[in-house]
């Protein structure tokens, strides 16, 4: 069944799509992964801080280890069509059982409008996106939350074949 014969409420939509970069140290690389990050997506980042400590690679508890942006509506579609066209294919075991998945981009010199900077250096990013059904957002409200029928979550076949249509991608 394509996307066209599917009532409007089962249409998977794209909820959000979070891109991070982990660099593993504050200072310069930190700031060019920012700088990056805002340049490809347009949108301001947030820092990201390491949970627990590892003496080994000189990381503490609170430092600065990343960045990320969460992008939501027509600016996450949009970043998603063209990260997707860059890799060209996820492998089915990238998605959950909630219809979600994560892929990594290896080089951020493939998007368009980015060049190589030997000053810089190449980084990789991981993008994670959370897909949902229309009405998803039932569970979660302030007011009267209600919980969704397991019939109308999305599953592993439906992500797979809505991102297969909607952004021509294969799925391995």
């Amino acid at each position: 069944m394509s996307l066209d014969e599917i009532h409007e409420m089962r249409q998977p939509v794209v909820e959000k799509v979070v891109v991070h970069m982990n660099v593993g140290e504050g200072g310069r690389e930190l700031q060019n992964a920012e700088e990056i990050i805002e340049d490809i997506t347009g949108q301001q980042t947030v820092r990201t801080q390491a949970k627990q400590s590892n003496p080994e690679f000189g990381i503490r508890r609170g430092d600065p280890i990343g960045c990320m942006v969460t992008l939501r509506g027509d600016r996450a579609e949009e970043f998603l069509s063209e990260a997707l066209s860059i890799v060209g294919s996820v492998p089915r075991s990238s998605f959950d059982e909630f219809g979600n998945f994560s892929f990594g981009v290896e080089e951020h010199t493939d998007f368009e409008g980015q060049e190589y900077d030997p000053e810089v250096g190449i980084f990789g990013m991981d993008v994670t996106v959370a897909l949902a059904r229309k009405g998803k957002r039932v569970e979660r409200r302030g007011v009267r939350p209600r919980e969704v029928p397991d019939d109308h979550r999305l599953d592993v076949d439906d992500a797979v074949t809505f991102v297969q249509e909607a952004f021509e991608v294969e799925i391995e």
